[in-house]
């Protein structure tokens, strides 16, 4: 059966919600964490959050493209119920082997969304971007699971993307309140 939206701001929020000091890639120092590997460990919780997170896949495009490493089990699952290709980023290109920034697919003239768990500042996001894109590949838009509200929707906007969140921090928030 299918969790609701509310019921699974709530989940998400009870699953994976501490408090603490934390430094975020950002550089950002948060008194609050949401420990996204514990809600894409938990099975149930990773496909309702790839099922809603379904409609939000703009149309026309060619691949799903997960940024390593907590984008991996979302674009896993959500490649699984749209029927699109999933494409793994890496944060560098290997230095051995095949060499290559992302693997499982060509990216010379695809359309690709990535696909990110938290989204803070959107430093990585646009640092991997830039390499798809001198790779070929076309990226206009992203997709989150938690948006942090940290400035991530307007430096994205600054590198052509738009930003789409399954929840913000707020909804997470306000989730306990409902």
């Amino acid at each position: 059966m299918l969790m609701d939206k509310a019921d699974l701001a709530k989940a998400i929020y009870q699953t994976s919600h501490i408090t603490g000091e934390f430094l975020l890639r950002s550089g950002q120092v948060s008194q609050e964490y949401f420990d996204k590997y514990l809600f894409e460990a938990d099975p149930n919780l990773l496909r309702a959050i790839a099922t809603h997170l379904t409609p939000l896949v703009p149309p026309g495009i060619d691949a799903l493209a997960g940024l390593e490493m907590g984008g991996i089990p979302v674009v896993t699952l959500l490649s699984q119920l749209t029927g699109h290709p999933a494409l793994f980023v890496r944060k560098a290109a290997k230095s051995y082997g095949t060499c290559k920034l992302a693997e499982g697919g060509d990216l010379q003239g695809k359309h690709l969304v990535i696909i990110e768990d938290v989204v803070t500042s959107g430093g990585q996001i646009n640092l991997s971007v830039e390499a798809l894109r001198q790779l070929g590949a076309k990226v206009t838009d992203v997709l989150c699971v938690i948006d942090r509200e940290a400035g991530g929707v307007e430096n994205l906007a600054a590198a052509d993307l738009r930003l789409h969140a399954l929840f913000t921090m707020s909804e997470l928030k306000q989730s306990l309140a409902a």
